[in-house]
């Protein structure tokens, strides 16, 4: 075994964004939605509605994602107690969207841009389960298919059709629009006097719907009533994704890599401790012959901090021959 400190120039960094499927369909577009009995008569069923790619219970069933409802006033849903029929699950939801995302208990949700912005009541969320969109949702690749009385109704982000970039509090955001392929099918893809069809917040892997202007587009709107059965508006807008069928979606991620080169020159690392080079008893060189012309194999490569600990190992795909008429370059890749 030998040590060698490595010097600032034998590192490099990389940072690759990957894109890939979000579904564990392994195909962009998920186009049969199922949803589970027992998460509906449970307590999270008051909240949200979760979405499978199967029967929830086939093998490999998995979430991808959930549907929720959320009222300002807390129409649409159930109330906690009588007494104070402003809070529901509905009035919860939009609480709990509200501080995530605006960072501020006073402001309501707006939709749209310029002259045409609208701030309803109310919203659907999706929430792509954490595991399906890794670090965020791959701004374009979002395309989704509503089924109501008035037709169908195909929405996408508006990435492609700006060229600065916004935020909401410190989430990231752009349009959803009437489009597909992250470009609007005409103008700004807006509906008059209603603003968006609502907002996608890649980081958070949240998109939040705009109920208005979906109505007026193909007539798919939620219940407002007070006092609502809670998970009514969930499954109305699901009914509305699974006629729909087709829902797209890709994710993406940065991959950052540490490239380690260790270099071995021709007068390093020619020698062994392993037992069998060096007698036990004596400590000399077991052949004379390794003296002046030693033969050794590098087969792994350890990382060690400066307290002499080892952080990683590195192992070769083959064992690499060493003596003192060659050197050799190994490149190191560290992921994280």
């Amino acid at each position: 075994m030998g040590f060698k400190r490595l010097d600032a120039e034998d590192f490099v960094v990389s940072a690759d964004a990957v894109q890939s499927t979000a579904w564990s369909t392994n195909s962009p577009t998920l186009t049969s939605f199922f949803t589970s009995s027992v998460q509906l008569a449970g307590s999270s069923g008051n909240y949200y509605v979760s979405v499978f790619q199967t029967a929830s219970t086939a093998a490999g069933a998995a979430i991808q994602f959930d549907i929720a409802y959320g009222n300002i006033k807390g129409s649409g849903s159930a109330y906690f107690n009588s007494t104070f029929p402003q809070f529901t699950p509905a009035s919860t939801t939009y609480g709990q969207y509200r501080t995530m995302i605006l960072e501020d208990e006073n402001t309501n949700f707006s939709f749209g841009d310029g002259t045409n912005i609208f701030s309803p009541n109310d919203f659907w969320v999706i929430s792509a389960d954490r595991a399906r969109y890794k670090e965020s949702i791959f701004p374009g690749s979002f395309n989704l298919a509503l089924s109501g009385s008035g037709g169908l109704l195909e929405l996408t982000d508006n990435s492609n059709d700006i060229s600065v970039q916004t935020f909401l509090g410190s989430s990231r955001v752009y349009q959803i629009v009437s489009g597909s392929n992250g470009s609007a099918y005409n103008t700004d893809g807006f509906v008059t006097n209603s603003g968006s069809y609502g907002l996608l917040f890649p980081e958070l892997g949240t998109i939040i719907l705009n109920p208005d202007a979906i109505n007026q587009s193909i007539g798919v709107v939620p219940t407002r009533t007070p006092n609502l059965t809670n998970g009514t508006n969930q499954i109305l807008l699901y009914n509305a994704i699974r006629l729909g069928g087709a829902f797209t979606l890709n994710s993406q991620e940065t991959i950052t890599s540490d490239y380690v080169f260790v270099r071995s020159r021709n007068s390093e690392f020619n020698y062994s401790a392993n037992p069998s080079f060096i007698s036990g008893s004596t400590g000399e060189v077991v052949f004379d012959q390794f003296i002046n012309n030693p033969q050794v194999y590098i087969t792994t490569i350890g990382m060690y901090n400066d307290a002499n600990e080892l952080l990683a190992v590195a192992k070769l795909s083959r064992p690499l021959l060493k003596d003192f008429t060659k050197e050799s370059l190994v490149r190191v890749k560290l992921d994280f």
